[in-house]
């Protein structure tokens, strides 16, 4: 593999729904963690088995949102350290290196700007970076819709050392002069200025449809260079039908669209790498099979 392309894990919930694990609405990948943990550790295997030189603690659905306020207040701090110690534990048992990224989400709902509210998200980061602390290689604010959610990050983490990588969710479609936005209207720009601001080492866009990251990557490539910065640039788009990408992230599970199998998902993430990426990946519905076709193809490429 090349020194300059990291290869990312897949998206958690899909898998262990695939494996057999308990799932459901709305506890979604949380229900694992509570009811049968091992199944966590078995896809984080299966991820790394693939080729993912990074995986992400299975923390994204361990708030409110997802587990309700009274299990969140019983087990909520626990449940997040499970987490990052079942994805340590995996790292650690690999045959070649792998880092482990805290998942810190967006705490009051996905896709949700307009029900950010800053005194309450930051208590539920607290808890997650609380949690996550003594298992972490980095920070992975994944699937923030406005630079004001991803700022609170920051905060909270204080002067930790660790690398922060910051990743947006963007608009279903481009806008009239071809740009991708974040869910909150702000620019790719806006997310750029606000990376480099944070000391980010890394802006990523996922959770996404796959047609709309090239055009965030080669923003974010422009931006950088702009600045002088060498920022490193992920990817890690999700494969919902388009009709259902709108849906609420408790409002039942969307449906998978076709032209995202393992090949036809590599071909998205040749261009997301042509125009500039350096990090690639999967979001929700793209498995250990995806994640082998990009490590091969990828891999191949770097040495060819």
């Amino acid at each position: 593999m090349s020194n300059n392309m990291v290869i990312l894990d897949g998206g958690m919930g899909r898998e262990l729904a695939r494996m057999g694990a308990p799932f459901r609405q709305p506890e979604w990948s949380a229900l694992a963690l509570i009811e049968a943990p091992q199944f966590v550790r078995q896809a984080h295997d299966a991820f790394i088995a693939a080729g993912s030189q990074v995986i992400t603690t299975n923390s994204y659905a361990v708030v409110p949102f997802h587990v309700g306020e009274e299990v969140f207040a019983k087990q909520g701090a626990e449940l997040i350290a499970l987490s990052g110690r079942l994805a340590r534990e995996a790292a650690d048992a690999a045959p070649t290196p792998v880092k482990v990224a805290g998942s810190l989400p967006p705490v009051l709902g996905s896709y949700r700007p307009d029900l950010f509210e800053p005194t309450k998200a930051k208590r539920l980061l607290s808890v997650l970076v609380d949690g996550l602390k003594d298992s972490v290689d980095l920070w992975l604010a994944e699937t923030q819709s406005s630079v004001v959610e991803v700022e609170l990050v920051r905060e909270v983490l204080g002067n930790d050392p660790r690398p922060l990588w910051l990743s947006f969710t963007l608009k279903d479609e481009l806008n009239e002069n071809g740009e991708a936005q974040l869910r909150s209207g702000e620019s790719v720009t806006d997310a750029v200025n606000a990376v480099l601001r944070l000391a980010g080492s890394a802006i990523l866009f996922n959770c996404s449809r796959p047609e709309v990251m090239a055009s965030a990557v080669r923003e974010a490539r422009e931006v950088a260079t702009r600045h002088g910065s060498k920022l490193a640039i992920g990817v890690y788009a999700n494969a919902f039908e388009p009709s259902d990408n709108k849906r609420g992230a408790n409002e039942g599970l969307s449906d998978l669209r076709k032209d995202t199998d393992p090949k036809g998902y590599l071909s998205f993430a040749e261009e997301w790498v042509e125009a500039g990426a350096t990090m690639v990946g999967g979001c929700c519905g793209i498995g250990p099979e995806h994640i082998a076709a990009l490590s091969e193809k990828l891999g191949d490429r770097a040495h060819s």
